[in-house]
């Protein structure tokens, strides 16, 4: 016989020995039976008809053998399956048909259980197949399995990631202190070996926390508990990490002065540490924040510029480099400010010189120089260069500084065009007679030039004492439109007091026009009236009559008055310009019209510019 029916031989009779077929005499490898017990042994379903066959041929024990095993066997199967089912829920595998029987992925779940490491081979398997995020829960249960050995908590079966005992033994891990319901939870659960790591710890962080308050002076601090906010504020202290508010606010209140001088000493050494690296000072080896360096440094990041001094400290020491870095980072905060129309000052403007960034000079004097014309209202100026006379002017004025008398004459000559949607009011006295433009001695420049001139002769009555400039003064105002303040100067006139008639007069006249100013024209008469009393010969006080007649329609009286002046030396020019003054303020259409009409009919052609305003009138319609 051959070698491999022997071998069938001998398995026949193994298999009978084990499914309890002993008596059957039949040995030959084609008996039905072999093949029944081969099914059986490897686990295939039996037939009905086969379990008869059994019956017939008095093999009851057998059949009952294998169909109480076939049983166990299915519910073994159906516990694979339910366990599988489990570990891909765990596992978040969303993929139900994948049949554990034939997939390695059951195989690689008990290995993660079992807190095995996974193959590269494993590992690879996951990736391709889609499974990458188990092997983070590959690394983890490894993790919790490891934690747990380390902290003789084995015995502790349960390996599930969310379980108490993992985020527990990662506290542990890194010397983090537990909550007392952690404690409590190992002491529940009999982890006594566990505990033993805590209590071990924390006798260390109640020598560390002792260590740290005499290191910080807070010994007055009595409590050693390291459950305390001090103990927390000193180890943020020792890992060199900077204090918040509250924190701080928190030592004040215990009155742990020392440990706060401590803390902001180290707060200003790291500060100090970054500074230098930032500025490139880094070969400066004194590191305390109390050397001068430091405070160079922190005026630099502070955006300020360096003074002579400073700069000389820094070239002793050779730190050309810093003050380079310097010099360019307030040269760039300059130019930021210039950007924004934000005017610089004489220091700033000073130093830009000094150290020869012109660029930003010509780019801050062009912006300002926009900005100016573009506050003043004279946009319509057309020279955009800053070596315009006019920059100088508006700068000055923005001061808040006088001009000179050279600057006034070309402010008056120069002219401007005229907005062509201005109606007849704004042409008073700076539009030329041809109507070919405006001089730029107007609007808010002539309006901030006499406010200045007022502020002087205010400031010079004061200083002196000298009525004139109360005079001049009160001139200006008018002109600036501050009538009402120009009034405040002269209400405690005291002229009883005032020897000299020709400033009673001059004093009065100013006066009376204010009043005008603000349609008081019964004080404004009383006022030139009074003014002619002190001085007769004085041209003033008789213009301001026929200024005062025309206003109320009295035009006859009005030209006996203007004639008056004229011959006491006023120029008919000046009559002129205060009719046009009367027409420009004139509200009521009707009146309006009526004076011109009588202007043109007594001489049209001296009178010729009164068309005007009737034209802008019919403009405005």
């Amino acid at each position: 016989m051959s070698q491999e029916y022997d071998i069938k031989c001998q398995h026949f009779a193994g298999l009978k020995d084990k499914y309890q077929a002993g008596d059957y005499e039949d040995s030959s490898p084609v008996s039905p039976l072999y093949f029944i017990l081969r099914k059986a042994d490897l686990g295939v379903e039996i037939h009905d008809l086969e379990y008869i066959w059994l019956q017939k041929e008095k093999l009851l024990n057998t059949a009952n053998l294998i169909r109480n095993e076939q049983k166990q066997k299915s519910k073994e199967k159906i516990k694979l399956r339910e366990e599988f089912t489990r570990l891909n829920a765990k596992y978040e595998v969303t993929d139900a048909s994948i049949e554990w029987t034939v997939t390695p992925l059951y195989f690689i779940f008990c290995k993660i259980e079992s807190g095995d490491v996974l193959t590269e081979k494993e590992f690879n398997w996951l990736i391709s197949n889609g499974f990458s995020k188990i092997n983070t829960f590959a690394v983890e249960t490894r993790k919790f399995v490891n934690l747990k050995s380390k902290y003789k908590a084995s015995e502790y079966r349960n390996s599930n990631l969310d379980n108490p005992l993992y985020s527990i033994l990662k506290k542990i891990d890194v010397t983090e202190r537990l909550t007392e319901s952690e404690y409590k939870w190992l002491q529940e659960n009999q982890l006594l070996e566990t505990l033993n790591f805590v209590k071990q710890q924390e006798a260390v962080r109640r020598n560390e926390f002792v260590e740290l308050k005499e290191k910080y002076q807070a010994i007055k601090y009595k409590s050693n508990s390291v459950g305390s906010q001090l103990y927390l504020i000193l180890k943020k202290l020792a890992s060199q990490a900077s204090l918040i508010d509250t924190e701080i606010a928190w030592l004040q209140e215990q009155e742990l002065i020392e440990t706060i001088a401590i803390a902001e000493e180290q707060e200003k050494t790291r500060e100090f540490a970054a500074l230098k690296i930032k500025y490139q000072a880094t070969d400066f080896e004194d590191t305390s924040p109390k050397c001068h360096l430091y405070k160079i440094l922190k005026k630099i990041d502070s955006g300020n510029f360096l003074g002579e001094q400073d700069v000389n400290y820094l070239k002793k020491r050779k730190f050309n480099k810093t003050i380079e870095i310097a010099n360019q980072e307030y040269a760039g905060k300059l130019k930021s400010k210039v950007n924004s129309f934000t005017l610089l000052n004489d220091a700033e403007i000073d130093w830009l010189k000094i150290n020869n960034y012109q660029d930003i000079i010509i780019l801050i004097k062009t912006k300002q120089f926009t900005s100016l014309k573009s506050k003043y209202r004279v946009s319509e100026y057309e020279d955009k260069s800053f070596t315009s006379p006019l920059y100088s002017i508006l700068q000055k004025l923005e001061k808040g500084e006088r001009i000179e008398p050279k600057d006034v004459a070309w402010l008056q000559e120069t002219k401007i065009n005229t907005p062509q949607n201005k109606s007849y009011e704004y042409y008073n006295r700076e539009t030329d007679k041809n109507n070919q433009g405006r001089a730029l001695f107007s609007g808010l420049i002539w309006t901030k030039y006499h406010s200045i001139e007022a502020d002087f002769y205010q400031q010079e009555f004061k200083r002196t004492g000298n009525s004139w400039n109360l005079v001049n003064a009160s001139s200006h105002l008018r002109k600036a439109d501050k009538s009402e303040l120009a009034l405040q100067l002269t209400n405690k006139l005291q002229l009883n007091n005032i020897k000299d008639n020709k400033l009673k007069s001059a004093l009065l006249t100013t006066r009376g026009g204010a009043f005008r100013d603000i349609d008081k024209l019964d004080e404004t008469e009383s006022c030139a009236r009074q003014a002619m009393k002190f001085q007769p010969d004085s041209h003033h006080p008789y213009t301001l009559m026929g200024a005062i007649c025309f206003e109320r329609h009295e035009y006859s009286d009005g030209e006996y008055w203007f004639n008056e002046a004229i011959k006491r030396g006023a120029k008919p020019l000046d009559m002129d310009s205060e009719i046009k003054s009367v027409l420009k303020k004139s509200k009521d259409e009707k009146q309006r019209h009526e004076l011109v009409d009588y202007l043109l009919k007594k001489d049209s052609k001296r009178y010729a510019w009164a068309k005007h305003y009737l034209k802008k009138e019919k403009d405005k319609k």
